[in-house]
């Protein structure tokens, strides 16, 4: 299958990417891995994306779309994927579909991960990070310390992100209204679109999704 993962940041999408793509036997393509891998192989977008990045400025679509394009040609991609944090706006989702079509492929699904505002900024601005190890985290309402403000593993100091404040949560959350968004209207026209209520645990979801992607 090949499957376009989207919905508002906090709605889960890289947990359940992971499990899908493993349920699927699919590779998960996620934007940040594919920046990841290029700047440290040193590829030529790589080099190109840096230099933006390092500037302070947007990543141009342009290098985005190629790198995606490079992974979708893959042999372990053949089969199908997962596609998570692209296509971000409808001018990437349009180039998606002309690389599609020139491959003599399309698109099987895109699963929307529906969640309520209040509920991604709760999700969001509740984390908390240990500062000894950032892979030691916690949250002030779904999985709160046995101590507040104290790691459970390490006892090191819990401190909340400078990403994860309200205020920057809500301001992503404007960003992906305003540009990620209007691709659910895109898809929707194109009959490909099915909504997840994403709230509930893990597995409940992953269960919900894989239904939908069955019918």
């Amino acid at each position: 299958m090949r499957i376009v993962l989207v919905g508002p940041p906090g709605a889960g999408k890289g947990t359940q990417a992971a499990f899908l793509a493993k349920n699927l036997s699919i590779p998960h393509i996620s934007t940040g891995d594919l920046f990841r891998a290029n700047i440290s192989q040193g590829t030529e977008l790589g080099l190109r994306a840096k230099a933006f990045m390092d500037a302070g400025d947007l990543v141009p679509d342009e290098i985005t779309i190629g790198m995606a394009k490079d992974r979708m040609e893959q042999p372990d991609a053949a089969g199908g994927f997962l596609l998570d944090g692209f296509p971000r706006n409808v001018s990437q989702a349009e180039a998606l579909d002309v690389m599609l079509e020139e491959s003599g492929m399309k698109l099987d699904a895109v699963l929307d991960l529906e969640v309520e505002e209040d509920e991604v900024v709760k999700r969001i601005a509740g984390r908390r990070v240990c500062r000894n190890e950032s892979a030691h985290v916690f949250h002030v309402v779904y999985a709160a310390p046995k101590t507040e403000g104290v790691c459970d593993q390490c006892g090191g100091e819990l401190y909340q992100r400078g990403d994860d404040s309200e205020a920057t949560v809500r301001n992503r959350l404007e960003v992906y209204h305003t540009q990620t968004e209007p691709i659910i209207d895109y898809y929707k026209a194109q009959g490909l679109l099915v909504t997840i209520p994403a709230l509930g645990e893990v597995a409940d979801v992953t269960k919900r999704a894989m239904d939908a992607l069955q019918k």
